[in-house]
């Protein structure tokens, strides 16, 4: 995490943000547009995006973006789908990896918050587990909706209901972020505190994993 002085500066106390974000476009301007002003966004605050490490769709428009602003790039990405994801030349850092659960250890491991642009099941898929994550108490990093053009209204109403259902705790709720535009979604992410209870603690998740698993998984701060 950077410094007071480094935040005042024009800075973030985020090092990096992990994107979560469709290999595809959509099909309105407005998701296209989302991602590169998400890029320009880190940049402006001097923060490096972790992210899924294709060269298409939002993946390529948000990697692009930061690597054009002088910011550092890490797609992480499962060989077998590096035929498919990645057309052409890519950016950054390129982290290969054997399957999806690494993928996604590796890119919360170096990222401090996450952020989810639209896209489809593995946007979401993602998403949720993170939430998981901090639910459980694995994690205490901040989790952020971009939600364009009300993209994502579906799922919070989802999320809501399911709040007053029984499923999901009240304190839960408020895990996730979520704003229409990256300005105001990254300033949000930067004054998150946790109000939830962690099923166990992160000492004790941390504990489990270095008796049981590599420290590759580790996804904690």
């Amino acid at each position: 995490m950077e410094g007071v002085d480094d935040i005042k500066g024009g800075g973030s106390k985020f090092r990096r943000i992990c994107v979560f974000c469709g290999s595809s476009q959509g099909k309105k301007t407005s998701y296209h547009d989302a991602a590169i002003d998400l890029g320009k966004e880190l940049v402006s605050r001097n923060i490096d995006l972790v992210y899924g490490g294709g060269s298409i769709g939002l993946m390529g428009l948000v990697s692009q973006a930061v690597h054009n602003g002088g910011r550092h790039v890490m797609g992480v990405i499962p060989k077998t789908l590096m035929p498919r994801e990645i057309t052409g030349e890519t950016v950054g850092e390129v982290k290969a990896v054997a399957d999806m659960h690494q993928r996604k250890a590796e890119m919360a491991k170096h990222s401090d918050a996450f952020i989810a642009l639209p896209g489809g099941y593995g946007t979401l898929e993602e998403l949720l587990e993170v939430i998981t994550w901090a639910q459980l108490g694995i994690h205490d990093k901040p989790v952020g909706l971009l939600n364009v053009d009300g993209y994502y209204d579906a799922l919070l109403s989802f999320i809501d209901q399911a709040v007053e259902e029984g499923f999901i705790p009240t304190s839960a709720r408020h895990i996730i972020v979520s704003a229409p535009t990256a300005k105001e979604l990254v300033k949000k992410l930067e004054e998150y505190v946790p109000s939830h209870e962690g099923v166990a603690s992160k000492l004790s998740w941390e504990m489990e994993q270095q008796l049981g698993y590599s420290q590759q998984y580790d996804v904690s701060r």
